[in-house]
């Protein structure tokens, strides 16, 4: 499908003028929100090469909108800032040259004020272009700065819960809710077997969705389960107890050498303290609960565990072939609850990704869009485990059953988990 063809496709089942606006307005205002609780200060900190600023994130979407929309067909627009490209610009390599990653916290100016006024500018020219006739090219670009947004609204939280971490303090992001947490049922996992066979997977729908996303094509399975439910925390202390850390028998190569170098002991943010572990979440430091789906671990880690559990991870076409859409009842974000909680079985989406065995690599026939778009996921394919079924951080309405979210095997900040598989 060429990328005239593919946003003919889209625009077909985009909102029109009068929905756009709205639409745009909603995904915007929730960035505002989720940056809100955060001072200055907390915006400007890169706690490591992976994490960006909470500013950096707040202006690079408007800079996408910028870039991809208003400069192409908002007549006499002029760029805010000629700075803020070279500033604000994520990988897009045929668009300019870009500040170096790992440094974007070295930038105090702008600030978080200057970044304000950025966002109300694009934010205004964004509804003057709004209220026109978009082409189709236009539509779906509009469509992917909206979903683009939303993936950033997850980095945000993501990035900004590194860096809260990084503080002796263990400062909370968010007051937690009121009210007793939700209790375990304490049941165990129940499997779903699949009879294998030949199945299509990816998608070709009418809606949007990535480029990596498709072609849909068919895949051939053996026989196999699915777990019916995320790995919990009270799960992961029993792999802890067995010495699941210490064992070089369970894990893979480079695995292993990431456990000894970095001194891994257990999941990202979990802290042994007189015998009992905490975790720090958004809400500051808390106990551990057992009925949590366990968060913050690397595909190394879920890989481990799987082998030591009689188990190991599902490839993402396993994990799509049994896990159906999203249902009503999917634990995705709330900007007042940004924490995994315990799973209603079954339970395929929400609360944290799951790793999938499978690396992240092109469908046959996949081919990147013409021109800087192009580089928005085809050239990130090698490297990377595929993950599937979104977090408690990802916006409702942005996943889908052929959603493909991907990571380094080593990546331990994303809202990470797992579920797991067996051969029949």
């Amino acid at each position: 499908m060429t990328t005239t063809d593919r946003a003919e496709q889209v625009t077909s089942s985009l909102a029109g003028p009068d929905q756009r606006g709205g639409r745009y307005e909603e995904v915007r205002a929730l960035t505002e929100e989720l940056a809100a609780p955060l001072s200055p200060e907390d915006q400007t900190v890169q706690s490591m090469p992976d994490v960006s600023p909470t500013k950096w994130h707040r202006a690079h979407v408007s800079w996408f909108f910028e870039t991809f929309l208003l400069e192409r067909y908002l007549e006499s627009y002029k760029a805010y800032d000629t700075c803020f490209g070279y500033l604000f610009n994520s990988y897009y390599e045929a668009v300019g040259d870009r500040y170096p990653r790992p440094s974007r916290g070295l930038v105090s100016r702008p600030g978080v004020e200057d970044v304000r006024r950025y966002r109300g500018h694009v934010d205004d020219r964004m509804l003057e272009l709004l209220a026109e006739d978009l082409d189709e090219e236009a539509a779906f670009l509009f469509e992917l700065g909206l979903n683009h947004e939303q993936q950033h609204q997850e980095l945000l939280l993501m990035d900004i819960k590194h860096v809260l971490s990084m503080s002796p303090l263990d400062p909370a992001y968010l007051e937690a809710p009121s009210g007793q947490p939700e209790a375990s049922s304490g049941e165990a996992a129940d499997w779903i077997a699949h009879p294998g066979g030949i199945v299509a997977v990816g998608t070709d729908s009418a809606g949007f969705f990535f480029d990596n996303e498709s072609p849909r094509h068919v895949v051939q399975l053996a026989p196999f389960e699915l777990s019916d439910r995320a790995v919990t925390c009270g799960e992961w202390l029993e792999f802890i107890d067995d010495g699941g850390y210490s064992r070089p028998e369970l894990w893979l190569s480079d695995g292993w050498a990431a456990v000894k170098e970095q001194g891994w002991v257990a999941p990202l943010y979990w802290r042994e303290e007189g015998g009992d572990w905490t975790l720090f979440t958004l809400f500051g430091r808390r106990p551990v609960s057992p009925a949590e789906p366990v968060c913050h671990v690397s595909y190394y880690e879920a890989d481990a565990f799987a082998r030591w559990s009689g188990a190991r991870l599902p490839t993402e076409f396993e994990w799509e072939a049994v896990a159906g859409e999203p249902a009503g009842g999917s634990r995705f974000l709330q900007a007042t609850s940004p924490h995994p909680r315990p799973q209603q079985q079954p339970a395929f989406y929400g609360d944290v990704w799951r790793w999938t065995a499978s690396a992240y690599l092109p469908y046959p026939g996949f081919r990147p869009a013409a021109g800087a778009v192009g580089e928005y996921n085809g050239k990130f394919m090698v490297n990377q485990h595929v993950l599937r079924g979104g977090s408690c951080v990802t916006p409702a309405g942005h996943i889908r059953r052929s959603y493909r979210n991907f990571f380094p095997p080593a990546a331990r900040w994303p809202f990470a988990g797992l579920q797991l598989a067996r051969d029949l």
